[in-house]
């Protein structure tokens, strides 16, 4: 299924922002939006559905962000705005560049998730937030609780669309899915060739245990010249044994400022995302 939409919007000041998110969003480091942003935050600001596909790193969080900022009306203290992610980290990220972009705004923007209080969930949403953030467990509980009331909303967002219907690609019956749900939505893809940001090589190693992963990766250091380097593992389990691979848990700290002196790497266990590619 190809794109329907070609629309571009070179800059922010030609998006008709509000004049404190603007402020925010050029304060957040922004200059000049990305192709996604480009193509994409206009009709996201509208109340036609969207689907929104690109390249990792090119801004889709701030770009949905945006567009919820610019739907919220501050004075009207219920939640306007909903949006789903498939882990806490993930969660809290976007919260975080929601709350960022809102600096000069009235936004409340809580992330609701598992593994926290839910009477610090409860005492915040009764106090009213604008827009929810969490994950599909928490927030289901929220709901049949009725603690989260959801009349007032009217911009829904499933980041990592993909990833949460459980696929790794966007491909045609995820696509199918939607248009239970979708009123002829307006559809930003990219095609398979393009799913990789220009300039990028990419290369992978087969190793047959997880453990090899480790040594694995201190050969390559070893014979590849690396000035800096980010480091993603799946679960912060693995960020865990990543740090204590090397010796005794309490070396640990050791062992990982030893490892990043060598390589200046930095290990996360997340990544933000719009929708995978």
């Amino acid at each position: 299924m190809q794109g329907n939409y070609d629309r571009i919007v070179a800059s922010f000041d030609e998006m008709n922002l509000k004049e404190n998110l603007l402020r925010g969003v050029y304060a957040f480091g922004y200059e000049k939006p990305s192709a996604i942003q480009q193509r994409a935050i206009v009709p996201c600001c509208t109340t036609r559905d969207v689907i929104a596909q690109a390249q990792s790193g090119t801004g889709k969080t701030a770009t949905f962000s945006i567009a919820i900022l610019q739907r919220i009306d501050e004075k009207k203290p219920c939640v306007q705005a909903l949006v789903m992610a498939p882990t806490r980290e993930l969660a809290q990220q976007i919260q975080k560049v929601m709350c960022a972009l809102g600096d000069y705004m009235k936004v409340k923007v809580h992330a609701c998730i598992g593994g926290t209080s839910i009477r610090d969930d409860q005492r915040k949403l009764e106090a009213g937030v604008h827009v929810v953030v969490g994950t599909p467990g928490r927030v289901n509980d929220m709901i049949n609780r009725e603690i989260l009331t959801t009349d007032a909303i009217k911009m829904f967002v499933l980041d990592e669309a993909d990833e949460m219907l459980s696929r790794a690609t966007m491909p045609a019956d995820v696509l199918d899915v939607t248009e239970c749900f979708m009123r002829n939505p307006i559809r930003i893809l990219v095609k398979k060739e393009e799913l990789t940001l220009e300039g990028i090589r990419q290369f992978y190693v087969n190793v047959q245990k997880d453990e090899y992963k480790f040594e694995t990766l201190c050969d390559l250091y070893n014979v590849i010249n690396v000035t800096q380097s980010v480091i993603f593992c799946n679960t912060r389990r693995k960020v865990c044994i990543f740090r204590t691979r090397a010796g005794l848990a309490s070396n640990r700290n050791f062992v990982f400022l030893e490892f990043r002196e060598i390589s200046r790497s930095l290990t996360s266990s997340f990544l933000t995302l719009l929708s995978s590619s």
